[in-house]
């Protein structure tokens, strides 16, 4: 009887040890599949159980197929070459393609945003592109116009430096057309039209009128143009800036319609409305400095004008006190 006994209790112990070493393993090997949830650098082998086990229970690798598939929505899984579906590795999260980010924006160069501004706005600019070809057409006219003038009458000025009359100075000019030439005819017309006169200070001063006015006809003539360079200089940024207003205006209309406040979205519009700026400042700049350089020019040449006027006052003076001390000297004889 104790023998009996003892053999049952030795049965129920083999089998309460088969039993304990049994249920640890199936549970670990369906909990196992679950843990790549962290990217694996290499497929790890689930071949690491003992054999009993495994067959004790057949059925707990299929089970774990489901846990898998969770990590696969939030990664993409990359299978390698030669390995089993359960050795795939997870990717990492930072090489899934990146999504909402803008498409790459078109190059903006000053001709495609000029092609892709309002109809406004490209009026303003061709309005100011026009004022800049004023600018230095009146620019390379005027350096032309005053640069020969110049010379002229400096060489005029220095034929006439010797003579001692009018008719003598008339003599060394020839038939040439210029300021010093109209100065003399002048003189030589107001002592014909005075003569018989006895009143010498009333024929200068007459003279002296008449080369006033041929000053100012000079001045007037030699400034034709500085109007403009003067009017562009002062309202083409204006003009540039209304423009860019413009421009900027329908940027916001847009983005009102678009409801965004990408910058890819608004930055071509912006961008257009500052070409308009840009270019008025473009037109502006070379105008002012072109003003300023020939108004410093245009002084120098009129002084030039003056030494021409002085020149032939100097000469009608000359001929009238010579002509009065011939008819001296022919009542003393």
């Amino acid at each position: 009887m104790k023998i009996t006994s003892f053999q049952a209790s030795l049965a129920a112990a083999v089998l309460l040890t088969v039993t304990w070493l049994a249920v640890p393993v199936s549970a670990q090997t369906q909990t196992q599949p679950a843990a790549p949830a962290r990217p694996v650098a290499a497929p790890v082998p689930v071949a690491a159980q003992p054999a009993p086990a495994v067959a004790a229970q057949p059925n707990a690798t299929a089970a774990p197929a489901p846990s898998t598939a969770a990590p696969a929505a939030a990664a993409p899984v990359v299978a390698m070459p030669g390995a089993s579906s359960t050795d795939a590795v997870v990717a990492p999260a930072s090489e899934a393609p990146k999504a909402g980010i803008a498409p790459a924006m078109k190059e903006l160069s000053p001709w495609v945003m000029f092609m892709s501004a309002d109809i406004i706005v490209k009026a303003v600019m061709i309005g100011l592109a026009f004022a800049s070809l004023v600018t230095w057409t009146v620019f390379i006219a005027k350096s032309i116009e005053l640069s020969v003038a110049s010379a002229k009458l400096r060489s005029a000025l220095k034929k006439i430096a010797e003579v001692r009359s009018l008719a003598e100075a008339q003599m060394a000019l020839g038939t040439k057309e210029g300021i010093l030439p109209s100065f003399l005819a002048a003189a030589l017309r107001e002592a014909r039209m005075s003569a018989g006169l006895s009143s010498d200070a009333g024929i200068k001063e007459r003279a002296a009128t008449s080369f006033l006015e041929i000053v100012r006809a000079e001045q007037r003539r030699i400034r034709i143009g500085m109007g403009v360079l003067a009017t562009i200089g002062s309202t083409s940024p204006f003009v540039g800036l209304f423009g860019t207003v413009w421009g900027i205006m329908n940027s916001f209309i847009g983005i009102s319609k678009s409801q965004t406040t990408n910058l890819a979205v608004v930055a071509p519009g912006i961008a257009e409305a500052l070409l308009a700026t840009a270019i008025g400042l473009v037109a502006a700049i070379p105008a002012v400095i072109i003003y300023n350089h020939f108004s410093r020019v245009t002084k120098g040449y009129l002084e030039l004008v003056s030494r021409a006027s002085g020149a032939a006052a100097r000469l009608l003076s000359r001929d009238l006190d010579r002509s009065h001390g011939g008819a001296h000297s022919r009542a003393a004889e």
